[in-house]
């Protein structure tokens, strides 16, 4: 190999950590400066530079140069600041730069871009990305519905890249074994299709049987090359993420994080809230503001879960309420989804039915002991509303999940203040602390990050050949169960700066809940040391025979 491509390489590329016998040996004397530094000095460096940075994005430019050029110092620099580098390499920065991402693009950062326009090359474009490597998991995205920002075609790109960084710093997936994809099917943002330097294709969004040949065919071709590989669907739109997940998830290995892991994180923090008040998840009433992707698949969820722990179906349904834009969803409600429909209410429940046309209508009506919110109205969870809803619970529990910030149904420090102290909150992004009356109030970060790279390390570790709702359960009960119920203002989930802890915790949950299944590909005969084995280490390896 050519020195040239060993510098160029984030894989290889050691930078100024090149050993003086791997520069003798490699050719590289003359072509990096000549001190030698260990990953550790590295790292100091490359932080003090960051910490110089004055905004969010400057940073994250700074660290995705790092990424691009050394991929182990990154991931070292990443795991050892993960709490605060999370909102910089993720949510929320990462809006912004999805949002400008065709005028700030320089290289694909190992992304392989599929194009409706020209399937005939899907299989050359997947073995170029991967080059060889050993593919075990993609996370890949058709960029619809990014966020809370919605459609952003071909830039969407960034959200895979960054998932991915998340799996690797959190649950030690090895970055050479993973592969971000976008789907360019169009894009239906017209400011987009006007602008003369965006990089995909110029068209309205693909549907029907075309977008869905496109999807097998993807889904085929991914199954001949990687055999084993953990598929992650991500911030695909309303109309086709529960679509695709349902086609496939008794046929591969595969995973929906805006449906499954929010649920699933949601699901963990209402089983952390109810261990702080000792009540039972059967007895809740769930109100869901938001009844998008995101708001049903957590009712799936919650509902699920109430059924593990006993109820028939049609006791489980009637302790669910989901609330859209017009107001507490009806059977006869125009335009309901899929998932929408089984959690749809009859209007002959209600003396005034008509009336429930916004939210602090169903509040008043249906008294809600949990209120989940994914609508993406800021504000929407106002002190009126959350004080009727105190007063017909001991223990609220209020999670305003949407993100970025600007979307938040409401603030962590509001919702103490206006439940008197009695609420128990997470949010969909960073909270700080909540001081009041006296009481230092932690507020659990309803963070999918929580609980996806556990789940995908567990699966993976397991050799599993399925990803089931039992591993899913034991996935949110291993989260659910850290909570320290002996202290004042605890929070519901455990905190973002332990997360390669608890990843591995979920891992071992969910790994054993695939062998309890025996959907094992291969024999397990320790679940524990089987994740340890997969779990890899940003650590400089001694460079041999590379030409």
């Amino acid at each position: 190999m050519h020195v040239e491509q060993i510098l160029n390489d984030p894989f290889l590329n050691k930078g100024t950590g090149f050993t003086q016998q791997e520069r003798d040996e490699l050719g590289l004397n003359g072509l990096i400066p000549p001190v030698v530094r260990t990953i550790d000095e590295q790292a100091t460096e490359v932080y003090e530079q960051f910490a110089k940075k004055s905004t969010d994005l400057e940073k994250r430019f700074f660290l995705m140069e790092i990424f691009n050029n050394n991929r182990i110092l990154f991931f070292y620099l990443f795991s050892r600041h993960i709490e605060e580098f999370m909102p910089i390499v993720y949510d929320p920065t990462i809006a912004d730069t999805i949002e400008n991402y065709s005028h700030n693009f320089l290289r694909p950062q190992n992304a392989v871009f599929l194009s409706i326009d020209d399937p005939e090359h899907m299989r050359e474009a997947l073995i170029n990305g991967a080059n060889g490597r050993d593919i075990r998991l993609i996370v890949v995205s058709d960029a619809e519905g990014i966020l809370g920002i919605g459609d952003w075609g071909v830039q969407g790109v960034d959200i895979s890249v960054g998932k991915l960084m998340v799996y690797t710093a959190a649950a030690g997936i090895n970055p050479n074994q993973v592969m971000p994809i976008v789907l360019d099917t169009g894009t239906n943002r017209q400011s987009l299709l006007d602008d003369p330097f965006y990089v995909g294709n110029r068209h309205k969004r693909v549907r029907g049987e075309k977008y869905d040949h496109f999807i097998e065919q993807f889904v085929k071709t991914v199954e001949a090359l990687f055999p084993k590989v953990y598929l992650h669907w991500e911030d695909f739109g309303r109309s086709n993420a529960a679509k695709i997940l349902n086609r496939y998830k008794d046929r591969i290995t595969t995973f929906n994080d805006d449906i499954q892991g929010t649920g699933i994180i949601v699901l963990a923090g209402i089983l952390g809230a109810l261990k702080i008040s000792g009540q039972k998840l059967t007895d809740q009433i769930y109100l869901s503001f938001g009844a998008g992707t995101a708001g049903a698949g957590i009712t799936q969820r919650i509902y699920d879960e109430m059924i593990l722990q006993g109820l028939s179906e049609q006791e489980a349904k009637s302790h669910f309420y989901l609330v859209d834009k017009q107001g507490l969803l009806f059977e006869d409600t125009p335009g309901l989804t899929p998932e929408q429909k089984p959690f749809a209410r009859k209007r002959t429940e209600f003396k005034n039915a008509a009336e429930l046309t916004n939210l602090e209508a169903v509040v008043k009506a249906v008294h809600p002991t949990i209120m989940v919110g994914t609508s993406t109205v800021k504000g929407a969870f106002t002190e009126s509303i959350v004080n009727e809803m105190a007063e017909h619970t001991a223990r609220p529990i209020i999670f305003p999940i949407s993100n970025p910030t600007k979307l938040l149904e409401a603030n962590a420090a509001d919702l103490i203040k206006w439940t008197n102290g009695k609420g128990l909150i997470a949010t969909g992004v960073p909270s700080k602390p909540v001081t009041y009356k006296g009481v230092s109030y932690e507020i659990g970060q309803a963070n999918n990050a929580l609980v996806y790279p556990g789940l995908a390390a567990g699966t993976i570790a397991a050799t599993s050949r399925l990803l089931t709702d039992s591993m899913i359960s034991a996935a949110a009960h291993s989260l659910g169960g850290i909570v320290d119920t002996t202290k004042p203002g605890a929070a519901v989930l455990p905190p973002v700066s332990k997360l390669n802890a608890f990843s591995r915790t979920v891992a071992i949950a969910t790994a054993q809940a695939a062998v309890n299944e025996q959907l094992n590909q291969d024999p397990i005969d320790n679940v524990q040391q089987a994740v340890d084995d997969l779990h890899w280490e940003p650590k400089y390896q001694e460079m041999k025979n590379v030409k």
